[in-house]
């Protein structure tokens, strides 16, 4: 997983079959002419682990392979509306589209009821030169939606203007 000096939320979901998905969101707050941002990473399971042995052998996690987007400050407020109830889907369910020299990504995010309660987030990149797609998904439970809600909320001021400056 690459360093960072920026604060950054983790949310693991390792499964015994290795098909479980792991997440982290990052926050980089607009400062001087740069516009603020939260970047998310999810990264497909890698190994189970071993719990049955001394030590333990936590699952782990392809990083080095993790579709990484950068959401700006329109990006969050959509998940967010999601997260709050406003509705069920991104624009509908037609999610968030990010366009770069290289590849095409596609964010959804939705709430989901059956066959439980929760908050599905999927990342799916196409590559420009024909590669293959790749897609990571995750699934959130409501009380990781609850903490996600607040998250957004108190991030997305800081997207918007920064950390204010002391006055001197």
């Amino acid at each position: 997983m690459q360093k960072t000096n920026h604060a950054r939320l983790l949310l693991c979901h390792a499964n015994a079959k290795g098909t479980g998905c792991s997440m982290w969101l990052e926050l980089h707050p607009a400062h001087g002419g740069t516009d603020g941002s939260l970047h998310l990473a999810l990264a497909a399971q890698r190994t189970v682990g071993d719990r049955r042995t001394a030590p333990i052998t936590p699952p782990s996690f392809d990083w080095d392979n993790a579709l990484v987007v950068k959401l700006d400050f329109t990006d969050a407020s959509k998940i967010l509306q999601v997260l709050r109830g406003e509705c069920e889907s991104i624009d509908e369910g037609r999610g968030l589209f990010h366009q770069s020299a290289k590849a095409s990504t596609r964010i959804l995010f939705r709430h989901l009821i059956d066959p439980i309660p929760g908050y599905s987030l999927e990342v799916e990149r196409v590559a420009r030169d024909g590669g293959e797609p790749v897609r990571e998904a995750i699934f959130f439970n409501s009380a990781e939606a609850c903490g996600l809600a607040e998250a957004f909320a108190a991030a997305i001021p800081l997207v918007a203007f920064g950390v204010p400056e002391a006055d001197s």
